[in-house]
């Protein structure tokens, strides 16, 4: 039991720094999608081009976070719906396991009796 609070923290140090660099390649697609958005624009001048690409950044931003967290939510709803299936199949399981026992335990009583 020892271990577990380590690997529980290693686990989250883990899907921390995943999601950092999930996010860190979220921005540079932003980015460079932003800069291949302007590319053709050869009229613009050069802070209307930053103005722009800034814009279109964000823009794709707020759409992968909002993206991210719609997955996010979907993946803890699944989360709790298997695990709650999953203690719903361990109470069977159990069950019938203490099931089969007593009868066995009541065959071989009634067996040893005769």
């Amino acid at each position: 039991m020892n271990g577990l609070p380590k690997r529980r923290a290693a686990s989250e140090l883990g899907n921390t720094v995943e999601g950092y660099l999930l996010w860190q390649a979220q921005i540079s697609e932003a980015e460079q999608r932003a800069r291949e958005f302007v590319r053709p624009m050869e009229w613009l001048t050069t802070s209307q081009r930053t103005e722009i690409e800034c814009h279109y950044a964000a823009d794709r931003l707020r759409r992968a976070r909002r993206d991210l967290e719609r997955i996010a939510a979907r993946s803890l709803a699944l989360r709790a719906e298997y695990e709650h299936r999953y203690r719903q199949l361990r109470r069977r399981c159990l069950g019938l396991t203490l099931t089969v026992c007593a009868i066995v335990t009541t065959v071989a009583t009634l067996l040893s009796v005769l």
